[in-house]
């Protein structure tokens, strides 16, 4: 087999600007996020207090719409990119407006700290998902299930609010989104080498961006957690 062949050489060609595309809008989510976490922190933070302490649904919706979005993207972004595209910021803009009040909670330290660790566990585990030869398939289904055990504990410790159990669990949160970026990375290879000559590739690109995005966002909640441990804030 020529793997020097021209369809060969086309093929990575357009896996690199598959992948490009997809890591592109994952980092211009994180963008969107970032800026509109400032703009209610230092511009509209009165507006977005209010509305939150006079309306007994805001809290909700801004908990429950970006889940629902996610659905939506998930199931429609083959369909109608654009649009998906459009609800991928939208999505973006609702964690933003969520990290600025979290953010309220924790020194700036705290906060550089927290994403720098994320950016580098996430750069490191992507780029091992992407170019390592290992088969990433059972520690995407491990860590996956795992998933689903942390968000019932998380769940069950929201009733008794222990400090020490939030803590333990942000641990086992970042081994758990570490393994899930790798998968997730590997994964954005196979979407292509299955999908990469139909129609559908736009889609899927928005599709592993919201993926990866929500990994780094989850990586970067949890290391805020474990960084500002025992701070007064």
């Amino acid at each position: 087999m020529d793997y020097f062949s021209s369809d060969n050489y086309s093929r990575g060609n357009n896996l690199n600007r598959f992948l490009a595309k997809t890591y592109g809008l994952m980092c211009l989510a994180v963008f969107i996020s970032a800026v509109t976490a400032s703009l209610v922190m230092n511009v509209y933070a009165d507006q977005f207090s209010a509305f939150i302490s006079n309306s007994r649904w805001g809290i909700w919706l801004i908990i429950l719409l970006p889940i629902a979005l996610t659905f939506i993207i998930s199931f429609d972004a083959t369909r109608n990119p654009l649009l998906s595209l459009v609800l991928l910021a939208i999505t973006a803009i609702v964690y933003g407006i969520t990290f600025s009040f979290i953010a309220e909670a924790y020194t700036d330290a705290n906060i550089a700290t927290a994403f720098i660790s994320a950016a580098g566990v996430f750069l490191t585990m992507s780029l091992i998902g992407t170019f390592s030869s290992r088969d990433f398939t059972r520690l995407g289904a491990y860590a996956s299930a795992a998933l689903i055990g942390l968000v019932i504990a998380m769940i069950i410790n929201w009733f008794f609010r222990n400090p020490a159990v939030d803590y333990l669990l942000s641990f086992i949160a970042v081994g758990i989104f570490t393994a899930l970026t790798a998968w997730d990375a590997r994964q954005m290879k196979n979407i292509f080498f299955r999908y990469g000559s139909s129609q559908q590739v736009a889609g899927l690109a928005i599709v592993g961006a919201l993926q990866l995005y929500l990994d780094f966002v989850n990586l970067f909640a949890n290391f805020l957690t474990i960084f500002s441990f025992g701070d007064d804030r």
